[in-house]
C-alpha cells in the first residue's frame, strides 16, 4: 500500500515537472524559431506558451509579431491588448506594435493612439513618432505630421531616413505655401467680383430710381371718369 501512494506520488511529481519543463520547452522552441524568421513554424509553441503562462510578455511579443509577419495583423492586435495592460517595461514596445497592426489594418486612428500610448511610455521612442507622423501624413494631417517628423530628426540626428524626411517637410511646407497663395487670390477675386456685382445692383436701382422719378406726374387713363356735356334725351 505504502508503495502504490509512493509510485502515485512519484507519477504526480514527473507530470507536473514534466508539464513545466514542457512549458519551458515551447517558449524556447518558439523563441528560437522566432528568431530564425519562421513566424509559421514558431506560432504553435508561442500560442502553448501563453495558454500555460498568460502572464509571459515576451511571448506576446514573439507572437503578435509573428502574426504581424504572416499579414495576419488582427490576431497581433488581440495580442498585445491582452499584454498591454500587464506589460510593465515593455509597454512602450508592446503600444508600438500595436500601432503598427492598427496601421496595416488601414485603422489609422487607433493606430495614431497607439503611437501616443508609446511615446508616453518612452517620450525618446524615436521610431513611435516616426510612425505616428506617417500615420498623420497617410490622413492628410501634414501640418501635425511635421511636427511628428521634426521630433524623429531630433531624436535620430544621424537618421538614414534624414534626407527623405527633410524633403518631404520641404515639399509640405511648398505646398502650404503655394495653397495660401492660392487662398489668398481666390479671396482676392471672390472680393472682386462681390463688388462688381455690388456696382451692377447699385446701377440698376439708380436707373430705376431715375424713371420712377419721371414717371410720378402722369395719371393713368383708365383712371378717369369722362363728362358728357351734351343733353340726354328720352325719345
Amino acid at each position: 500500500m505504502l508503495f502504490a501512494k509512493k509510485g502515485v506520488f512519484t507519477l504526480i511529481c514527473v507530470i507536473f515537472f514534466a508539464g513545466t519543463a514542457f512549458g519551458q520547452s515551447s517558449f524556447s522552441q518558439g523563441e528560437d524559431l522566432f528568431l530564425h524568421n519562421k513566424p509559421q513554424e514558431a506560432l504553435s509553441f508561442l500560442e502553448a506558451a501563453l495558454a500555460e503562462d498568460p502572464g509571459n510578455v515576451k511571448a506576446c511579443i514573439y507572437l503578435g509579431v509573428s502574426y504581424q509577419q504572416l499579414k495576419r495583423p488582427d490576431e497581433a492586435v488581440v495580442v498585445y491588448n491582452r499584454a498591454l495592460p500587464v506589460a510593465g517595461e515593455d509597454a512602450a514596445l508592446i503600444a508600438f506594435n500595436l500601432g503598427n497592426a492598427y496601421y496595416a489594418m488601414g485603422n489609422l486612428s487607433l493606430a495614431e493612439e497607439s503611437y501616443t500610448q508609446a511615446v508616453a511610455a518612452n517620450p525618446d521612442y524615436a521610431s513611435a513618432y516616426l510612425n505616428r507622423a506617417n500615420a498623420k501624413l497617410t490622413r492628410q494631417a501634414l501640418q501635425d505630421a511635421i511636427s511628428d517628423y521634426e521630433l524623429y530628426l531630433s531624436l535620430e540626428p544621424l537618421s538614414a531616413k534624414r534626407n527623405t524626411i527633410e524633403k518631404l517637410i520641404s515639399f509640405i511646407h511648398s505646398e502650404f505655401a503655394a495653397a495660401e497663395r492660392e487662398r489668398i487670390l481666390a479671396e482676392a477675386r471672390a472680393a472682386a467680383e462681390a463688388e462688381r456685382k455690388k456696382r451692377i445692383l447699385e446701377e440698376v436701382a439708380a436707373s430705376l430710381q431715375s424713371a420712377a422719378e419721371d414717371t410720378t406726374g402722369l395719371s393713368s387713363g383708365s383712371e378717369e371718369v369722362l363728362g358728357y356735356d351734351g343733353e340726354f334725351e328720352l325719345e
